[in-house]
């Protein structure tokens, strides 16, 4: 798990809101306060579904709700705080780790936890586990990725 305190947040929050930055990721918690607090439980109902068009994920996919935050957040001003939960979908781990020495059936999630305290912004990665397992190697893979794909979008950042 690093942490990464980001240095642009505006062109951040562009990126996030308003492009294809994070469609490779699902919401599985969003709080966002404004002049309200809003909060959304990414976790998919089956029920809502039919058998015969089932949902693909166990949480909503980010680019559906993206509309819906950038929404709430634009404006004059900041947001109070917000903080997102997102996890890598479950194809694009598979291909993270398909050159890798990792079993990747133990792995749940890779997380991102995306936090405004009303001054400064956050990524902080995290992989949850299905099982106790003491090779953290996924971790170490997920980092280093996350770290890429920031610096490759030109997301200017400080490790902490």
């Amino acid at each position: 798990m690093i942490s990464f305190q980001i240095t642009s947040l505006k062109g951040f929050m562009a990126g996030m809101l308003t492009s294809d930055l994070f469609d490779d990721f699902l919401l599985e918690e969003a709080t966002i306060e404004t002049l309200n607090t809003f909060s959304m439980d990414g976790h998919i109902n089956r029920e809502f579904f039919s058998a015969e068009e089932p949902y693909p994920y166990d949480f909503r996919a980010f680019d559906q709700v993206k509309g819906l935050f950038f929404d709430l957040i634009k404006g004059k001003r900041t947001p109070l705080s917000f903080k997102f939960v997102l996890t890598y979908k479950p194809e694009k781990c598979e291909e993270l780790f398909a050159d890798k020495d990792v079993d990747f059936g133990f792995i749940k999630d890779l997380v991102l936890c995306v936090k405004f305290d009303g001054t400064f912004a956050s990524v902080t990665t995290g992989t949850s586990y299905n099982t106790f397992v003491m090779d953290k190697t996924a971790d170490r893979i997920w980092d280093e990725y996350v770290r890429v794909f920031l610096f490759e979008q030109g997301i200017h950042y400080e490790e902490m």
